[in-house]
């Protein structure tokens, strides 16, 4: 599945970070995400399929290797390849994280891995020809280090508790790292704003977005306004844009937009939403910046989100 982000306070989401879909594609692509994280993945498949089916719907290569995912594990080979094609010739770049999923695993035995691996990599470096490769290094090497400790934070938690000596080490680094990232990327944002998609591609372009969702108020509220004209122009997608946003307002003590933020009880853990403005319309908000529906995004922290009416 497409790699798991820990986009900030702890919480590792399995969020694909796309442009504005339809209701009806966001719909199908979230409830296909639910069932993946349920392990119905013949169910999740032919949600995906039913998603694609919307003509108005723009999907990206994010989506397309998702669905790829469900059907290897589902058995069927020949849909896994098919989407495989297609996230390539929408702009798959991350080969390394394909070649360890482990959702694809059942595929490499498969006369047609190996071709489509081939095909692939031409495709990454048609694509990366014209990139800032020193900067995209750059970004790439700042990306690994935010999401290094963070991939950690499950594991620990479970294995030594929440208010474990190992927690708040783990705690301690992330922390470290953070603020190391922090200076490289206000330097590269107060230098050359946000960088393009042309320039960085897609995963670096997310990783200034994860850099400053990590950081504080005042830094989020200083590059807000660059973070929207990166993402009027299509250089951060609409999703990512709606996650800065809700934090945003959180910090600030305000109802979020888009239900993307959460935050547990001190002493008993439970999650819960923070405050949602005109919450009975949530979803329709969501669709529009790329986002399934809330109940299925609650079901990643383990919440039974019933919508308002």
């Amino acid at each position: 599945m497409l790699k798991k982000l820990l986009l900030g306070g702890g919480l590792l989401l399995s969020v694909t970070l796309t442009q504005a879909q339809t209701a009806t594609f966001a719909t199908l692509s979230g409830k296909a995400m639910s069932a993946y994280q349920d392990k119905r993945y013949a169910e999740a498949g032919k949600l995906f399929d039913q998603a694609f089916n919307d003509k108005q719907a723009h999907p990206g290569a994010g989506d397309y290797y998702n669905a790829a995912c469900t059907w290897a594990l589902a058995g069927n080979k020949d849909q896994a390849f098919r989407y495989l094609d297609l996230a390539t010739a929408a702009g798959w770049e991350n080969v390394a994280h394909l070649k360890q999923d482990t959702d694809l695993s059942s595929l490499h035995a498969d006369r047609r891995w190996q071709p489509m691996l081939t095909k692939l990599d031409a495709a990454v470096a048609r694509i990366q020809a014209g990139y800032d490769k020193p900067l995209k290094q750059q970004l790439d090497s700042i990306y690994a280090s935010d999401q290094g400790g963070r991939q950690q934070y499950n594991s620990i938690r479970e294995k030594y508790g929440e208010h474990s000596p190992e927690m708040q080490a783990l705690w301690k680094q992330m922390a470290e790292t953070d603020a190391r990232n922090l200076k490289k990327i206000t330097a590269l944002l107060d230098r050359h704003g946000w960088p393009s998609k042309a320039k960085v591609g897609n995963m670096g372009t997310q990783t200034v977005f994860l850099v400053i969702q990590h950081s504080d108020l005042p830094t989020m509220q200083k590059y807000f306004p660059v973070a929207r004209q990166a993402m009027e122009r299509g250089d951060l997608a609409k999703s990512a844009f709606a996650l800065m946003q809700d934090r945003l307002l959180m910090w600030q003590g305000k109802p979020q937009i888009y239900g993307s933020q959460l935050s547990s009880d001190a002493k008993t853990g439970k999650m819960a939403f923070h405050p949602i403005e005109d919450e009975a319309h949530v979803d329709e908000r969501r669709a529009t910046m790329g986002l399934g529906p809330l109940a299925d995004y609650a079901k990643g922290f383990g919440l039974d989100y019933q919508p308002k009416k």
